[in-house]
């Protein structure tokens, strides 16, 4: 095995990828207590600004585990808000978002965490993206990474940016704000929850 495939498949044991088909093989040295360093820093989230009635523009928020047949342990969470003075500009979304790969509870894997820079929803479907700004994997540290949640109420579905490339080194260096993959991955059942708020926006109107 070449290099580029052995870094490629550790960064894809990351993302929940590869995983499904080859194992864990590839994954970061990362000790479940090292992974899970900082994981307050997900709930210190800059909540939105609510309107006069008291609601944000859009938000994304709720932690839980991923479906596995095997024993991988993996674990996305969010806390993405957009002020209701900020709804005609996801770009100005607030946040963070972590997500955690282990080979089975308690066991290695790797961890990347960072702040929220967009987000856009859609009835009960987000889109969210974000810088990692923390990271055992130094390949994807400072890289935008993409995520859209659809909100089915206790038995959600997950996608991320780097699915289709086949791990983070090989997705576009600029990843647009707001892009992410079809959300495929379905959430295990009892392990958590996410909740999206629907995006209030201004429609344009007809000045003519």
């Amino acid at each position: 095995m070449n290099r580029r495939v052995m870094n490629t498949t550790r960064v894809i044991a990351l993302g929940a990828t590869l995983l499904m088909v080859t194992g864990f093989s590839g994954a970061g040295a990362a000790t479940a207590t090292g992974a899970g360093a900082g994981a307050g820093a997900t709930r210190q989230a800059g909540h939105g600004r609510p309107d006069s009635q008291g609601r944000e523009a859009a938000a994304l928020t709720g932690s839980a585990k991923m479906f596995r047949k095997t024993t991988e342990d993996v674990t996305f969470t969010f806390d993405a808000h957009l002020a209701a003075a900020d709804r005609n500009d996801p770009s100005r979304a607030t946040g963070t978002f972590r997500f955690v790969h282990l080979d089975k509870p308690g066991g290695k894997g790797a961890y990347a965490e960072g702040h929220i820079d967009c987000l856009m929803t859609g009835g009960k479907v987000a889109t969210v993206t974000g810088v990692v700004t923390g990271t055992d994997l130094p390949q994807i540290l400072g890289k935008r990474v993409g995520f859209t949640v659809q909100d089915r109420g206790g038995r959600d579905r997950v996608g991320y940016s780097w699915a289709p490339y086949g791990g983070t080194p090989d997705q576009p260096d600029e990843l647009a704000k707001c892009a992410s993959s079809a959300p495929y991955e379905k959430v295990r059942r009892g392990t958590g929850d996410f909740r999206v708020l629907p995006w209030k926006f201004d429609y344009p109107t007809d000045d003519g």
